[in-house]
């Protein structure tokens, strides 16, 4: 796989695009890949510190950063790479004896609930009658029937019930928008500051490839009725 990330012919000439989560690891390299793109006009990188800034967890902050950049619209990308999996300075719980109730309804505020009002409130930006598409950075531990070991009681739940979200959101918004790709992502294991705890750097990718792929991947998406689960190869991921 080359880690030169591809132009997106899918989108047409002189498209623009929003990453939000910018400041991360795989947002930036989302936010490199898209500038190396000579279709890409504008990318546009929204964090908590960017202006204007989105706090997940503020949904004012969310709808008054879409609409002070809903005045260049249409976006024909828009890539949501938030996403947490310690909460509180805590890792992800192996055993039902380690769940607590703040820790999981924090890891669905950020994973799911924050991740489903970015959509309610950006899909607008979209183009109506154009090729689009809206990806949301997901997790293989979020694919239930994938599950085999069990644990991570937080993520993979709060990873399901994002899914199950894009799920429903792109039904309801391929009806307006025949054209729209809406895809979550399994990006692989980056280095990053959310895997660097749980695996050493040598055993995890660099952000820049994993994006690469991720790019190539969502270029080469068709439209259909529904979400899409991919990974940074290319491959379907069971729900």
């Amino acid at each position: 796989m080359s880690d030169i990330p591809p132009s997106m012919s899918s989108l047409g000439e002189h498209y623009q695009a929003i990453v939000i989560g910018s400041r991360g690891a795989i947002g930036g390299a989302f936010v490199r890949g898209l500038q190396l793109d000579p279709r890409c006009t504008k990318v546009i990188g929204v964090s908590r510190s960017s202006v204007p800034g989105l706090d997940l967890q503020d949904e004012s902050s969310i709808a008054q950063c879409a609409q002070l950049l809903k005045a260049h619209a249409p976006y024909a990308l828009i890539v949501d790479a938030t996403g947490a999996l310690a909460m509180a300075g805590k890792g992800p719980e192996k055993r039902l004896g380690d769940l607590n109730a703040d820790q999981l309804l924090q890891a669905f505020s950020i994973n799911a609930v924050g991740p489903a009002l970015v959509l309610k409130h950006f899909v607008d930006l979209m183009p109506v009658g154009a090729p689009a598409i809206y990806a949301k950075l997901s997790a293989r531990v979020g694919s239930i029937s994938d599950n085999r070991k069990g644990g991570w009681y937080g993520y993979r739940a709060s990873k399901a019930a994002l899914n199950m979200i894009l799920q429903s959101a792109a039904l309801e918004c391929t009806r307006l928008r025949p054209q729209l790709v809406l895809a979550a992502l399994q990006p692989g294991t980056v280095r990053s500051d959310l895997s660097a705890p749980f695996v050493v750097a040598q055993d995890a990718m660099d952000p820049d490839a994993a994006v690469a792929g991720l790019l190539t991947t969502l270029n080469d998406l068709s439209p259909q009725r529904g979400a899409q689960f991919v990974d940074y190869r290319g491959q379907l991921i069971a729900w």
